[in-house]
């Protein structure tokens, strides 16, 4: 480390060319350099002079959860990083685009060697073992230490609540699944640990697709086609979906290929987002939380104006050959005919059709629209039918899945070419199909968890302050076979354990979740800066960023980690900073000091892992279906890693591969590489089956059904039908009728934010300045609250308080704010309110059907606050420790 500072300070032009530390420095005026040297920012003169000198573009990591995975390059001079650039491999083009970063991308460097990285092991200064005074978590100061000192604290502590309480009562929350970091595995030789789990990310797109048969090739996003195929629709219609803030890297680019091939948008949201704006798409301004309604309104006009000659709009073929459930006809043996989905909507029993008039005043969409909008499916056309996940990240939300697959079903838009419907989010967006790159494994063994404990996501804080929760199975969450019969168990919790992720911040229920952690006697946090895990914490151990460690990858999956067609590979841009440790390293020390063998935690080291990543990437070849090894690797390769393994031929060097970063396949029209979703099933159904237990589309699902109203939390019907949504707009009503407004007038929807990915980045001022985190409100809700633009205006739910400045627009539906999801908790503890705008802290945890969070479900009121002016983000100083 000192070396490297030495070299930043050898660097510099002179010192009057450094300025100091300016939380409100306008981006591209200054250079960062390495922290540590007391120097911190170049000017523009010096900048120029140091850009100038000799250096090395070196493949950096651009990690984050944010969907791009993009290629990031940092140039390196003398250990110091000067510029960052992206994807520059290739020509750009339509067909073979390159993978260009964001501006989060882009101000990487401000994150990786921010002043605010935390730099030594901390402690609470009022903790000690047992818990100390519990109630200054997140009021308390800090107080230096030794890493010995901090795993010292940390083994004891883990060994004493073992004795005492059992390892049940050490709760590790790792991000969305605990199971796969790196104290999970110390953890699990320890004797286990409690498991947190959600369906975050995911929502009702967990369990629901998988039981219902709506699943290709093992996951929920790939029932539409790739993004060639996209070009060849007629009219694209998209449900909550805003790749261009929540999606980087490509996605939008294949939406307007689309587009200039001729295809008509529509956009069904609360929110005229950039998406639909750049798309020009017709707006469809519906209320957060009643899609289903909607759909179901879509679905009486699909069947009452259906005729097979004059106006055909049904496809009654693939309703026959590949769906269960429909109508009395097709139900499943043994269950009540009165039962199907046709007699449903159609109001046949229960005296209720679903009519556009019937959804109109639950949905907020005029009845016209509604009828508009159902004749754009008639089977006739072209229609890719696509949504995101954020309408089923809310309460009672768990037929949705199903209910587009029904829309989608009837009207045949599945299995043909320019016919697609489903999921399509993250890395995948607007891009169908299998892997061509395959991601290597790094070859460690699993290690099971022998404690069976899960809590679900919206009872977690509950059952630390209670020492209750309702037990549902431990399961993977996305098959119904994984899930059991709800039942109460007792549970005591004296550990928080935070290895990653940023699960405080980021569940419902904040304010609940402060109280938990002021409750047990021991929380850690594994961080790079103080974030809200952190900020509540009793020990925080600094660890590095990617751009620290021996490298890695990113891409090649179908999951969270980047599009179908390329794979990263990135390189260490700098030594680890400070004393910052990576968490491999964390867990094998806290092993020792448990008393584990540290080779049964970690058998071989990160660069052998590195390598067996590197050896075991697999590439498609031209036929399409087969695979090969993506990298060659010769016998110098090896001696200079240092590793074991043997040499390898594939179609890239592992020189050209670390010098590059990017591996991507050329594709063109007509290529090997192309997929139509379900096309197999839609052709043969009885030889290609589904995941349901039919293996058909199940338009009636007891499966689905008796799984979700055996956990306990909410019940549901086997098909898509319409349920009262807790805390949804007919709970701002305070009277049965919907007459006389609530206490909690309007509905919130937390939006992904360009500023930020989840909740990273939320502390790079650069970002802060671009990108300044306002609330979102319709003109007429402002106005019949005295609010002008830029106002400051305080939220209120039951669960908590947050202000924000004001932006008055039209693009949010008149009953709707808009609150970016992500921003980083900053309570004021005398008022009890959040100046941070965290949009956590107004949810409550609220579990309904398969456990699933209900963000853009809440219920607020909105008032101009005038006892404080709120200082903007990019003026509040870091939180820099030390």
């Amino acid at each position: 480390m000192a070396n490297l500072l030495d070299k930043a300070k050898e660097t510099m032009i002179s010192r009057r060319k450094f300025l100091g530390l300016t939380a409100s420095a306008a981006a591209g005026t200054a250079l960062l350099t390495l922290p540590g040297c007391g120097l911190t920012k170049v000017d523009a003169n010096g900048a120029s002079e140091l850009a100038n000198k000799e250096g090395k573009w070196i493949p950096a990591a651009c990690w984050h959860n944010c969907g791009g995975r993009c290629l990031n390059k940092a140039f390196v001079v003398d250990g110091v990083v000067v510029r960052q650039k992206t994807d520059d491999t290739h020509e750009d083009s339509p067909d073979y685009p390159q993978q260009r970063g964001c501006l989060r991308g882009r101000a990487q460097r401000q994150q990786v060697f921010g002043a605010d990285r935390l730099k030594y092991p901390m402690k609470r200064k009022h903790w000690q073992p047992g818990g100390g005074d519990k109630s200054l978590r997140g009021k308390d100061e800090w107080e230096r230490i030794s890493w010995e000192e901090a795993l010292k604290y940390i083994s004891d502590e883990l060994k004493r609540v073992k004795k005492d309480y059992g390892n049940r009562s050490i709760l590790h929350i790792g991000g969305w699944n605990s199971q796969i970091t790196e104290m999970s595995r110390t953890l699990g030789l320890f004797g286990g640990y409690t498991e947190y789990w959600n369906t975050n990310s995911f929502g009702s797109w967990a369990m629901t697709p998988k039981t219902v048969g709506f699943w290709q090739l093992g996951v929920w996003d790939q029932t539409v086609n790739d993004r060639f195929d996209m070009r060849n629709c007629d009219t694209i219609i998209m449900l909550s979906m805003n790749p261009a803030w929540s999606a980087m890297g490509s996605s939008s680019w294949h939406y307007w290929q689309a587009k200039k091939a001729g295809a008509k948008f529509i956009g069904i949201d609360p929110f005229y987002n950039y998406t639909y704006s750049t798309l020009g798409a017709e707006w469809v301004p519906i209320r957060p939380s009643t899609d289903t309604t909607l759909l179901l309104a879509v679905a009486y006009v699909l069947i009452t104006q259906d005729h097979p000659i004059l106006n055909p709009l049904i496809d009654w073929e693939f309703l026959n050959k590949c769906t269960i459930g429909f109508d009395a006809e097709h139900m499943p043996k043994g269950e009540d005919s009165k039962d199907n989905f046709k007699d449903y909507v159609l109001g046949t029993y229960d005296g209720v059709p679903k009519t556009p008039e019937w959804a109109s005043e639950i949905c907020g969409v005029d009845k016209v629209q509604i009828e508009q909008l159902a004749l754009e499916f008639g089977k006739n056309k072209k229609v890719a039918f696509l949504c995101g996940m954020a309408s089923a990240r809310t309460r009672n939300a768990d037929n949705l899945p199903q209910m587009i697959m029904t829309i989608g079903a009837m009207t045949g838009h599945m299995g043909k070419s320019g016919h697609m419907t489903g999921s399509t989010m993250h890395a995948t967006s607007g891009n169908g199909g299998p892997a061509l790159v395959n991601a290597g494994s790094n070859g460690l063994p699993g290690i099971d968890n022998p404690v069976d404990d899960t809590i679900n996501a919206n009872q977690v804080w509950d059952a630390v302050l209670t020492g209750k929760y309702n037990f549902t199975g431990k399961g993977s969450f996305v098959s119904a076979d994984q899930y059991k019969a709800g039942k109460m168990r007792d549970i005591d919790i004296h550990v928080i354990y935070h290895s990653g992720g940023a699960t405080l911040q980021t569940s419902d229920g904040m304010t609940k979740g402060i109280e938990a952690h002021r409750k047990v006697d021991l929380v850690v946090s594994h961080s790079q800066f103080l974030t809200t895990n952190s900020k509540y914490a009793d020990i925080v151990l600094p660890v590095t960023t990617e751009w620290e460690k021996v490298g890695g990858f990113s891409g090649g999956t179908l999951v969270h980690s980047g599009n179908r067609e390329m794979i990263i590979m990135y390189s260490q841009i700098t030594e680890p900073l400070y004393e910052a440790k990576s968490d491999q390293w964390i867990a094998l020390e806290i092993a020792k000091k448990l008393g584990i063998d540290e080779k049964k935690v970690y058998p071989f080291n990160e660069k052998q892992q590195f390598f067996n990543a590197l050896a075991s990437i697999t590439v498609v070849n031209e036929d399409g279906k087969t695979y090969g090894p993506l990298v060659t690797i010769t016998q110098e390769d090896i001696n200079q890693l240092g590793v074991q393994g043997k040499p390898q031929t594939g179609k890239i060097t592992y020189k050209e591969f670390k010098e590059k970063g990017v591996y991507q396949v050329k594709r063109y029209q007509g290529d090997n590489y192309g997929y139509i979703a379900l096309k197999d099933f839609v052709q043969d159904p009885e030889k290609n089956r589904l995941s349901s237990e039919s293996g058909k589309l199940e338009i009636y699902s007891k499966k689905l059904a008796d799984t979700i109203n055996n956990m306990g939390f909410s019940k549901i019907k086997p098909i898509p039908s319409y349920i009262k949504v807790t805390g949804g707009y007919e709970d701002t009503f305070k009277d049965w009728k919907g007459k006389v407004k609530g206490d909690y007038p309007y509905q919130v929807i937390n939006p992904h934010y360009l500023r930020r990915s989840h909740t990273v980045f939320d502390n790079v001022k650069w970002l802060q300045e671009a990108w300044v985190n306002p609330v979102y409100l319709n003109t007429k809700d402002a106005r019949d609250n005295g609010i002008a633009e830029g106002d400051t205006v305080l939220i209120t739910s039951a669960y908590g308080k947050i202000l924000r400045k004001a932006n008055v627009t039209e693009r949010v539906r008149p009953g709707v704010i808009a609150l970016p999801h992500g921003a980083w908790v900053d309570m004021d503890e005398k008022t009890g309110i959040d100046t941070g705008g965290a949009d956590n802290i107004l949810s409550g945890q609220v579990p309904t059907g398969q456990g699933v969070s209900g963000f853009n479900t809440g219920i607020v009121k909105i008032e101009k606050y005038t006892q404080t002016k709120l200082t903007p983000d990019v003026v509040k100083p870091a939180r820099i420790i030390f």
